[in-house]
């Protein structure tokens, strides 16, 4: 503790270049000050300061000393901030940007809200790539390969595969693929990714082979929900995450076809990045630990 309050009389005179500007921040007496620099210096066996009747200037050993104790107390305050953090229950505004999946996430999210009554969701679903930092967000759910972004941390949720749907509607009357190459003569519904404009190859597989097949795309978009929307409106067929499409399948307004040829090898990574440059906010822990639990509570990672 005394090596603590050493560190903290230094850094007051270092800043205000002066014992008595110093002294009055600290709340105790300049020949307090003096003491307190005078045994941290015969302690460190250096001298901190350059003394005149004019001014304190740092020496150089000073400058060096100055770095290391403001990070200590840094440290020291955010250790004692997460402390007491901890004991108090998630509230505050919490900025999050999320994929235009709603099959996936409205279900956890409802969920988080009713854990959690103090935390205000502020919700973006968009399938841009976002500057999470930049634009303010106190975390982003995505799917893909993750980042490489060395300002973010990121947190593995689940996967989820791709399965190949049309209504029964459109099947029996253009029939039932029964091989890849059978797509050729199918309405396809492509999705078209926002950010690079190319359309989504569907990652047909069995047993590690893949399908090499040229569809033809009566529709295309960049937007999940239009493209199950065409769907069950029995335009074609489309290659939809499981998620996406497991309510219309219960419900029997969707058909599986080629089941065998959608590998789990292919399946889509879910994760959940955050700033890495700063202390993780209770409200922020609360939601990144409730979504790795609940975003896919029954999903096994091996696809079972």
């Amino acid at each position: 503790m005394d090596s603590l309050s050493g560190m903290t009389i230094f850094i007051r005179v270092a800043e205000t270049r002066s014992f008595a500007a110093a002294a009055a921040r600290l709340g105790i007496s300049p020949p307090a000050v003096s003491r307190g620099v005078a045994r941290l210096e015969r302690k460190l066996g250096v001298r901190l300061f350059q003394r005149s009747t004019r001014q304190v200037a740092l020496t150089t050993e000073g400058s060096l000393f100055l770095e290391r104790c403001r990070r200590i107390i840094d440290e020291l305050a955010a250790a004692e901030r997460e402390l007491m953090n901890a004991s108090s229950e998630p509230s505050g505004r919490l900025r999050i940007s999320l994929p235009m999946v709603s099959g996936l996430m409205q279900p956890a999210l409802a969920a988080f809200a009713e854990r959690y009554p103090k935390i205000e969701l502020d919700l973006d679903f968009s399938d841009r790539l976002v500057d999470v930092i930049g634009e303010g967000f106190d975390a982003v759910i995505r799917g893909g390969t993750g980042t490489s972004d060395s300002r973010l941390m990121s947190r593995l949720l689940g996967e989820s595969r791709f399965l190949y749907v049309a209504t029964p509607g459109y099947l029996a009357a253009h029939g039932m693929p029964q091989q890849p190459e059978d797509l050729e003569q199918h309405a396809c519904l492509l999705y078209r990714f926002p950010t690079t404009g190319q359309l989504q190859r569907w990652p047909l597989r069995r047993a590690g082979a893949d399908a090499n097949v040229r569809l033809r795309a009566r529709m295309s978009c960049g937007n999940i929900e239009v493209l199950l929307h065409m769907t069950l409106q029995g335009l074609g067929i489309a290659c939809l995450s499981d998620f996406a499409v497991q309510a219309a399948l219960a419900r029997g307004e969707l058909t599986i076809v080629l089941d065998e040829w959608s590998d789990w090898d292919n399946a889509i990574p879910f994760r959940i990045l955050w700033p890495s440059n700063q202390q993780i906010l209770p409200k922020v822990r609360a939601f990144i630990d409730f979504m790795a639990q609940n975003l896919f509570p029954a999903r096994r990672m091996d696809g079972a």
